[in-house]
């Protein structure tokens, strides 16, 4: 099996690939979204952070030439448990039918701003087209 990193435009860089692609299988790494990537301007609020973590994803999975409709597994991480319903008013809005399996975990995140992160795993459509 080969293995080919996926890379967004204008990522940070950190030791880590934006997601990578495996076989049938694409692997997204976690996404937060505390600052604004244009402007630098702090996100505050699980449903803002959960948006922008979710179009983080979204354009990475576009890099990959897929979308949020071929996620089969997604890890949501929050910091606080009272903001689950919340994030679930916005998830609710991505993933619309057919919902992928999950998993949330209330945990602390690396970064004290962070409220939410999330990553998932798409199918890799390029491999199951062929």
């Amino acid at each position: 099996m080969t293995k080919q990193v996926i890379t967004v435009p204008n990522a940070p860089e950190l030791p880590f690939s934006p997601a990578i692609r495996a076989g049938d299988y694409i692997f997204v790494s976690g996404q937060v979204a505390f600052k604004d990537s244009k402007t630098g301007a702090e996100i505050r609020g699980i449903e803002a952070q959960t948006r922008q973590c979710v179009e983080k994803i979204k354009q990475v999975l576009e890099a990959a030439n897929s979308d949020l409709n071929d996620v089969v597994k997604v890890n949501v991480y929050l910091r606080n448990t009272e903001d689950f319903t919340k994030m679930n008013g916005v998830y609710r809005s991505y993933f619309t039918e057919d919902y992928p399996a999950r998993c949330t975990v209330v945990t602390g995140l690396v970064n004290p701003s962070a409220l939410i992160e999330i990553e998932c795993v798409a199918i890799n459509q390029e491999v199951n087209d062929s």
